[in-house]
């Protein structure tokens, strides 16, 4: 099983960690810009995980590649939220727990914008769940929850616009706030090259339930893929980023060719002004009509609130 790691430091063991102290060292000297800090320790967790394929085929076109937003744009729905649903039935947390992030969901959906103060309560708040478990718990708990939920939600059509770019010879990888354990595990799953994710600090392969920086969330996701570019010699003019969010607009803006995937009204408008590309994969009129208020996050909320039900009776019995 891999190793995913949150910075570049390894224990005796061979097992790589963040170090609570060279994160203490890095919180100070960032501590205007923790979006840059989260930033750097996505790139650098990127960069130092270990392919599981090492066979794969090596990219012939190296300064350019793509990024790829998740939720919405990659798969259907929220990743964590999924994730969330995975690690409740696996008595993680309580229900009510999951009842309050699925509220948070179906505010994002029936507003049709991330507030971003609810994003950053809601997953921090879902990241904290995992303090005192021990990392590679996490990772196998994230292949099987990925399995189960999420691998069926992947947009053909974006899929494809991935492999357009593989098979061009460039990198691909994925860029999320969903935590970067998971992030990792879905590009393995989908043949990418790797994943820019939230970065969790951990010591000695325990999670301490604090982050590294924020989460990997609006001028983060730029802060990342730039830092990735200079340690990758990628030139960002030749490199294609592609999002269903307004709040991405700092990644679509950092490189050379934009892409709104599944665009939300406000991202809509802005590729209209900057004669961004479009893509939308999503069927029926109502749905094109209303971008991110997706019938998907209804649907999403049903199947929490069944599990909720589920779990309460469960307990009663």
């Amino acid at each position: 099983m891999p190793t995913w790691p949150g910075s570049a430091e390894r224990t005796d063991n061979g097992d790589q960690h963040v170090n609570a102290s060279e994160t203490g060292r890095r919180g100070r000297e960032d501590s205007l810009d923790s979006a840059k800090l989260a930033g750097r320790a996505s790139a650098e967790a990127a960069v130092t995980a270990t392919p599981d394929d090492a066979s794969a085929t090596a990219p012939h076109d190296l300064t350019a590649a793509a990024f790829f937003d998740v939720d919405n744009t990659m798969m259907m729905g929220a990743s964590l939220f999924h994730f969330a649903r995975g690690l409740a039935a696996r008595k993680f947390f309580r229900p009510s727990d999951l009842a309050g992030f699925a509220w948070q969901q179906v505010k994002f959906r029936i507003g049709g914008n991330e507030n971003v103060e609810d994003l950053r309560s809601s997953r921090e708040q879902a990241l904290s769940f995992v303090a005192g478990r021990d990392v590679a718990d996490l990772v196998g708990l994230s292949e099987e929850i990925y399995d189960e939920l999420m691998a069926d939600r992947i947009w053909a059509g974006t899929r494809a616009l991935a492999q357009m770019h593989l098979d061009a010879g460039q990198r691909v990888w994925l860029v999320t706030a969903t935590p970067v354990e998971l992030a990792q595990i879905m590009a393995q799953r989908l043949g990418l090259t790797g994943a820019l994710g939230t970065v969790a600090e951990h010591s000695e392969g325990v999670y301490t339930g604090r982050l590294v920086g924020e989460m990997l969330h609006g001028r983060a996701k730029a802060h990342a893929v730039r830092a990735l570019a200079a340690s990758e010699g990628l030139d960002l003019r030749r490199c294609t980023a592609y999002s269903d969010s307004s709040n991405d607009v700092p990644m679509l803006s950092v490189v050379g060719r934009a892409v709104a995937v599944n665009p939300d009204q406000r991202l809509r408008e802005i590729a209209r002004v900057r004669g961004w590309d479009v893509r939308d994969f999503r069927t029926g009129r109502k749905a094109a009509r209303i971008g991110a208020h997706s019938v998907l996050g209804a649907g999403a909320l049903a199947g929490a609130l069944a599990a909720g039900l589920a779990y309460r009776r469960r307990d009663r019995a």
